[in-house]
Parts: C-alpha cells; sequence; structure tokens
C-alpha cells in the first residue's frame, strides 16, 4: 500500500498507524478522510478578489526580485501553478518573460480578460 506524502513537509516517508498517516520527518499526524477540508487555501488579491489555480493575474506594483537585477514591472502578466498557505509568498507563478517565482498575493490583481 503506497502512503501519500505529508502535506506539511511533502516527505514520502510516511506510515500508516491505525487510522492516521504519520511522518517520521516533521511529527505530522493526520486523518487522510479530513485533510480535503484543511487543504482549501483562499487567497485574495489586490482588490480583494479569490483567486484560484489557473488564473492569470497582472502586476499592480514594480517588484524587484530579489538576488538579481531584474524588476517585475506594473502591468506584467503571471499564471498562478498554486496556491500557498504562506506569509510571505501566496502565489507560486509562471511570470512573462521571467519564468517560475513566487509572489506575494496582494501585489496582483486578477486579470478578468481570460
Amino acid at each position: 500500500m503506497s502512503c501519500p506524502p505529508c502535506p506539511r513537509c511533502q516527505s514520502e516517508f510516511v506510515y500508516q498507524d491505525q487510522r492516521l498517516f504519520v511522518c517520521p520527518e516533521c511529527a505530522h499526524e493526520w486523518n487522510p478522510a479530513e485533510t480535503e477540508a484543511e487543504n482549501t487555501v483562499t487567497v485574495k488579491d489586490a482588490h480583494g478578489t479569490l483567486l484560484a489555480e489557473g488564473d492569470k493575474v497582472t502586476m499592480i506594483k514594480d517588484l524587484k526580485v530579489k538576488g538579481s537585477s531584474l524588476v517585475l514591472k506594473v502591468g506584467t502578466k503571471a499564471v498562478i501553478k498554486r496556491l500557498m498557505d504562506s506569509k510571505d509568498h501566496q502565489l507560486d507563478c509562471k511570470v512573462d518573460g521571467a519564468g517560475d517565482m513566487m509572489v506575494t498575493a496582494h501585489f496582483v490583481k486578477n486579470d478578468p480578460a481570460q
């Protein structure tokens, strides 16, 4: 039987203990029946619109990319690949002209012309 990866640290060394799955690396225990309700991440853009995976967004502010001289200008478009529950960066995006990177949700707006 194959166990799912840990939802907290993505470790593959998960084992089952009766009804719970246990991760030996981060000590996270979870019931697989309850994880679907917990894993719903809600992220809103700068205007309060709910974002979803696959949405196209537009930058509303010039953003400097850490560790690079690259600047994402206002109007740069991106496609959301994954929503994350993080304090710093909530969006894993494919940014036009820059590639894959993490973006903070309050610096983008949902692009209605999808």
